[in-house]
């Protein structure tokens, strides 16, 4: 039986987006391949012994920690699908339990705007000589809504529901989720509709955001964008650094991390806490000056 195949059609089926379903079978391929050299039965297929020898073999051969619980989550979910069809009997791994933990004083420090860096970003998109209010819409959403760039490209406005403020938004694989929108967010929503965007010649657009070739803005215009701006600003700009930031300010300011996970559209608060719950060293040392 081909395991990785069907192991495939399963993710289909699942609504996992491809880069998701190639990152999941790739990381079961290789697994595979260092199974293939120690058993001979295809019945192996993973068990909790296979998977132990494998996660220290990934230790011995000094691969990044990122990268091992990266592969430890990719074979926690093919093993869901064995145990699913009945191939093997139980779930071997636990993520709590499976993945490596990260060593103190080694954790990975988030890249996220601080509250000056924040100020002069929105200072100079609030000047109209230099941005115009589209621009400066996709700045307010990226900040003040979390949303990854392709899902902010692809936003209708049949998603904007303005008397109650909410944000529809479609992310991978299919996901959907609700986000609330900031008072100024939508005050800039309204504005660009009414002005900007009703005098292009792609108003019946279903988009919100209209770029001046097409009907839809791209992701890669939005990036462009951001670094031409960089220079000016003084800071480097990319589209994620502004989720980042979203992510980053809401923890700091006491939001449940369950909560940021459902505004990030995470599909568990173990991927949230694993990306941005690791503290820089001046979040620790201002800590401690409380003291």
């Amino acid at each position: 039986m081909d395991y990785i195949q069907a192991f495939q059609q399963w993710l289909i089926e699942d609504g996992k987006s491809p880069k998701t379903i190639e990152s999941y079978c790739n990381d079961v391929h290789k697994f595979q391949v260092y199974l293939a050299e120690k058993v001979t039965d295809e019945m192996q297929s993973l068990s909790r012994f296979s998977f132990v020898r494998y996660k220290q073999y990934l230790l011995d051969q000094a691969f990044q920690i990122t990268t091992i619980n990266k592969k430890v989550n990719s074979l926690k979910v093919f093993n869901d699908f064995l145990e699913e069809k009945g191939i093997v009997p139980e779930n071997y791994i636990q993520l709590k339990r499976d993945r490596v933990p990260i060593a103190s004083g080694s954790e990975r420090v988030v890249e996220a705007l601080s509250e000056e860096e924040i100020e002069k970003v929105l200072f100079y998109v609030n000047d109209p000589s230099k941005v115009n209010l589209r621009n400066r819409l996709i700045v307010y959403l990226l900040l003040y809504t979390a949303v990854r760039v392709s899902e902010l490209v692809h936003i209708k406005l049949k998603d904007i529901d303005a008397i109650n403020r909410t944000l529809t938004v479609r992310g991978k694989g299919g996901k959907v989720r609700e986000i609330g929108i900031r008072r100024d967010v939508m005050e800039l929503i309204q504005a660009y509709l009414v002005g900007e965007r009703k005098e292009s010649r792609f108003s019946d657009s279903e988009y919100l955001l209209l770029s001046q070739r097409g009907r839809k803005m791209h992701r890669d215009a939005v990036r462009d964008w951001l670094a031409n701006i960089s220079k000016e600003v003084g800071i480097k700009l990319h589209p994620h650094l502004f989720r980042r930031t979203c992510a980053t300010l809401l923890l700091r300011r006491g939001v449940p991390i369950v909560t940021v996970s459902k505004i990030l559209g995470h599909h568990s608060v173990d991927m949230t806490s694993q990306m941005y719950i690791q503290t820089s060293r001046k979040d620790k040392q201002d800590a401690l000056d409380l003291l």
